[in-house]
């Protein structure tokens, strides 16, 4: 007779994977990531923060194409790939939207680009600027795909780039929070006492601060910038983690194995480390998720209330901040497009922590 023997992380990611909204929710999680890794490269401009500028065609409607001049940098900055990944492409080249061109020998004739017909401006330009290269290279036709911002930037790219902000400040913000909540949370349960009472004495006091005005107090502390945030959603999000984890911790020291460890003489950190935070994980799994999401609204909070990251860094919650005013102009896409990303983004982890719920209760 043939015996089926299946582990409890086996059976789980069975339960996982018939779960479709989970399922999907996972791979729409790696999709963002790989957009956050990768947005340099896939950003249609992927200069240093996407921050090219083009003032002449400020909040252009999405699928808008314009004449495009692009002169090369006269001084050229080496860069490996892996800084161009991190940082962008450093070769700040300009870039002039025009109307028409014409070319003789030694000079370029450009009129730049101006709404409902108007009067544009000439330019001549040298020749020697584009080094003797064919001028149909520099000249090209760009579409931006979610229009323009209110400085003419690309939306897309400042959209693609400014996703590693709010993906990152998920993954910084919660192993944070996991490192100090488990920590803490592990020591209070396992050895109570005058520990414990102190421990919840100061999970309690934390817990009675706002978050938001938490989170404000540590970053006008540490500083503004996104480095500085991800820290400081960190610090406030590792009480609910410690509360958990006490809690399990306070159930499981009491079963047979721990019993049989201490026996054993185990040391009190092998205990905790090796036999009872191993098992006691699912419950913490998902609460990570759900704070995963809480540090992309804490972070786009921030950035709307101009604290968070800092111009020209692209953040989602500044996007929206500095566009909210356009909903009554006829041009509310500005800020909705980053404001559904960031609600898509939230849903996705509140979603996989739902069904990472599911999955992980051994009563189903």
């Amino acid at each position: 007779m043939k015996s089926n023997h299946n582990s409890l992380t086996a059976l789980a990611l069975q339960k996982f994977k018939k779960n479709f909204t989970g399922v999907f929710s996972f791979w729409f999680i790696v999709l963002c990531g790989f957009i956050a890794v990768f947005a340099y490269f896939l950003a249609p401009d992927n200069s240093s923060n996407a921050n090219q500028m083009h003032l002449e065609i400020h909040s252009k409607k999405p699928g808008f194409e314009v004449l495009m001049l692009t002169i090369p940098s006269s001084n050229e900055i080496s860069q490996s790939i892996f800084n161009k990944l991190i940082f962008g492409n450093k070769n700040q080249q300009t870039e002039i939207p025009i109307s028409k061109y014409t070319l003789s020998k030694e000079t370029l004739t450009i009129h730049t680009f101006v709404e409902n017909n108007a009067e544009s401006l000439t330019k001549n330009l040298p020749i020697s600027l584009f080094k003797n290269q064919d001028i149909s290279n520099f000249i090209t036709t760009k579409k931006f795909y979610l229009g323009t911002d209110k400085y003419g930037r690309d939306l897309l790219s400042r959209m693609l780039v400014g996703a590693r902000i709010s993906f990152f400040i998920g993954f910084i913000a919660v192993f944070i929070s996991l490192i100090i909540g488990i920590s803490v949370g592990a020591i209070a349960g396992y050895f109570g006492g005058k520990t414990d009472a102190f421990i919840m004495w100061l999970i309690n006091i934390t817990w009675s601060i706002p978050t938001l005005l938490l989170v404000i107090a540590i970053t006008l502390a540490l500083g503004k910038g996104y480095w500085q945030v991800f820290i400081a959603v960190g610090l406030t999000m590792w009480v609910e983690v410690a509360r958990v984890v006490r809690g399990q911790v306070m159930s499981t020291k009491e079963m047979q194995y721990v019993e049989a460890a201490k026996a054993l003489g185990f040391s009190n950190f092998r205990i905790i480390f090796n036999h009872i935070l191993p098992n006691i994980m699912a419950p913490v799994i998902v609460i990570s998720a759900a704070n995963f999401a809480g540090a992309i609204l804490i972070e786009s909070g921030l950035s709307f209330l101009g604290i968070g990251a800092q111009p020209p860094t692209p953040s989602w919650g500044g996007m929206i901040k500095d566009h909210y005013s356009y909903i009554i102009l006829g041009k509310a896409y500005l800020a909705i497009i980053p404001g559904l990303a960031i609600m898509s983004l939230v849903m996705a982890f509140m979603l996989i922590g739902n069904a990472l719920r599911d999955a992980l209760d051994v009563k189903n």
